[in-house]
């Protein structure tokens, strides 16, 4: 099992930091994987983003203005999504993290109807594709209005979840800098569901129960129905929703947050040791949906940090496996600030227990985790790097990464396009596990790779 293989790791793990931090050598801490990079044109468009082992291979799909199949043009800065069996097709729902600078843009909305709010430009796009080549049968707008869509995740009953990274809303908010925000008809700052199925932009219901504040991405245990939430904010916490009927979230619920148990106002972000596993428990969010939020992003998390709840260094990535493990990443946490991967196990409707599984000990290795999600049927969790760390070159590095079950990091494919700076979002691979979808977010291009999977090495 692949939580049982990370878990176990863990002490070795936190023998092998001890070496790094003797010996100054990250070699312990590497991994062939699929084996060395190397640039790697697109099949279908000859153009070369990535750089990817041998015996691997890629298509371009759903590039940025574009032509859907509605007519619309495919939205800017691809971020979060998840593939999806409807019927005999593949599906995938996308992000879309248009973010307008955060200031109402009216006759933004990127589809034709059901907008929730007409001055936003997010939103998400479905695309049907070829279960074989990735490439595109058709393509649509399936949620208008919205803002700042930078991830969420699956539902097990067949759904997209997209969350809003922002809290702006109808106040507007002086920033340090003395820009402006917000002055939006609607409050912005929620979840909203998108089920695979839809062929047409759905009507937009936000999930208030589910709070408001800078979500970014959910992951679901489909044993009990319980969503679990990431916040890209610092300081923030990890969330849960539990619903009042399980699949039926826009019927409310309960908005936790996690606190270790017997140390309250517990600070994640460093001097934290690999492998510690700490008890955690849960305190309620009483107001989940408060109009201060406008003016303050941090209101939520704020009371829960008042009942003792944990503090984290910005939360993005997340997801869950078969047994209802949750595994989630601080982009920024850790002594280094290279990014932290955290396990939560659950024990019961109020326990658990909380696990460092990685901390980056060099941004060389592994920088800024962002999207999270694991490959069917095996033990290596894909990362996807946001990073600002400069090469020996002087060139920002982004690639994704894989933490294998041992423990180590290995390379899987790096940005070499014109713009290398930009992040990898939204991984994700197909249900058989045989192709694996990711963005290149800026760059504004969803690609489709497939390989020989079976030749992996620890």
């Amino acid at each position: 099992m692949f939580s049982g293989g990370l878990a176990l790791a863990c002490s070795s793990l936190g023998r092998r930091a001890e070496a790094f931090t003797v010996n100054g050598e990250l070699a312990s801490l590497r991994s062939p994987g699929f084996g060395k990079l190397a640039p790697a044109a697109a099949q279908n468009t000859g153009e070369t983003y990535l750089a990817l082992p041998p015996g691997f291979q890629y298509n371009v799909i759903g590039k940025v203005g574009d032509k859907m199949s509605d007519g619309r043009l495919t939205p800017a800065r691809h971020d979060g999504m998840a593939t999806f069996k409807v019927g005999k097709e593949l599906r995938i729902v996308r992000n879309h993290e248009v973010t307008g600078s955060r200031v109402p843009r009216p006759g933004s909305a990127i589809g034709t109807s059901n907008h929730y709010d007409e001055t936003a430009g997010g939103g998400t796009t479905t695309m049907v594709v070829d279960p074989k080549t990735g490439l595109i049968k058709r393509d649509f707008v399936s949620l208008s209005g919205t803002l700042v869509n930078c991830s969420g995740g699956p539902t097990p009953w067949g759904s997209w979840i997209s969350c809003e990274e922002t809290s702006v809303g109808p106040n507007v908010r002086t920033l340090q800098n003395g820009n402006k925000i917000g002055g939006f008809p609607k409050p912005h700052g929620y979840c909203f569901e998108v089920p695979a199925a839809a062929n047409s932009a759905v009507p937009p219901i936000p999930l208030k129960a589910m709070g408001r504040f800078e979500h970014e991405t959910i992951a679901v245990d489909r044993r009990t129905g319980i969503v679990y939430m990431t916040e890209d904010f610092n300081p923030c916490g990890f969330y849960r929703f539990i619903p009042n009927r399980k699949k039926r979230l826009a019927e409310g619920g309960t908005l936790q947050m996690l606190a270790i148990k017997g140390k309250p106002d517990y600070d994640t972000r460093k001097g934290q040791k690999q492998g510690t596993t700490f008890p955690i428990e849960w305190v309620t969010i009483d107001n989940p949906d408060p109009e201060s939020v406008d003016l303050d992003p941090s209101a939520v998390f704020k009371q829960g940090k008042a009942k003792g709840g944990a503090t984290f260094n910005r939360l993005e990535g997340s997801c869950a496996d078969s047994h209802g493990n949750i595994y989630f990443d601080s982009t920024s946490g850790g002594d280094k600030k290279g990014g932290q991967i955290w396990l939560f196990s659950d024990e019961g409707r109020n326990g658990g227990q909380l696990t460092l599984l990685f901390e980056s000990p060099d941004r060389e290795l592994l920088d800024m985790p962002d999207n999270i999600c694991v490959r069917p049927k095996s033990r290596q969790l894909f990362i996807c790097e946001d990073s600002d760390y400069q090469g020996e070159d002087g060139i920002p590095e982004n690639f994704v990464r894989i933490l294998t079950p041992s423990g180590k990091i290995a390379d899987f494919a790096k940005n070499i396009s014109k713009l290398p700076a930009t992040e990898f979002a939204g991984s994700t691979f197909s249900p058989d596990g045989k192709l694996f979808f990711v963005n290149l977010q800026v760059v504004g291009v969803t690609l489709a790779i497939s390989g020989d999977w079976d030749r992996f090495t620890e």
